[in-house]
């Protein structure tokens, strides 16, 4: 069974930076099995922030290009997400996923709130 931890999640002000982490285990990943990382704040549906399908290709939401850099670790099973210039409008809580065998598989999550 297919397990991701996230970790990295918090409190930050607006214009800092965070990095979320996501261990991966239970399963055999190949260097081009999608992993992502998605979103969810309150009272909105969960939306995609960047997704990377292994040999350099990535895509990243409109609101997070240029600000955020997911990254994949594929020796170790891990992907993460560098977050800078963190805006309010980027609190939520953010989920770690991973496609294997044409399913998708998700993490608990990591709460990231941006305030002052």
């Amino acid at each position: 069974q297919v397990q991701l931890v996230e970790s990295g999640g918090g409190l930050v002000q607006p214009g800092g930076s965070l990095s979320l982490s996501c261990a991966a285990s239970g399963s055999i990943f190949r260097p081009y099995d999608k992993m992502a990382w998605y979103r969810q704040a309150p009272g909105q549906q969960r939306e995609l922030v960047a997704a990377n399908t292994g040999g350099g290709n990535t895509n990243y939401a409109d609101s997070v290009k240029g600000r955020f850099t997911i990254f994949r670790d594929n020796a170790k099973n891990m992907v993460y997400l560098q977050m800078n210039g963190l805006k309010p409008e980027d609190t939520a809580v953010y989920y770690c996923s991973v496609r294997v065998g044409g399913n998708n598989y998700w993490g608990q999550g990591t709460q990231v709130t941006v305030s002052s």
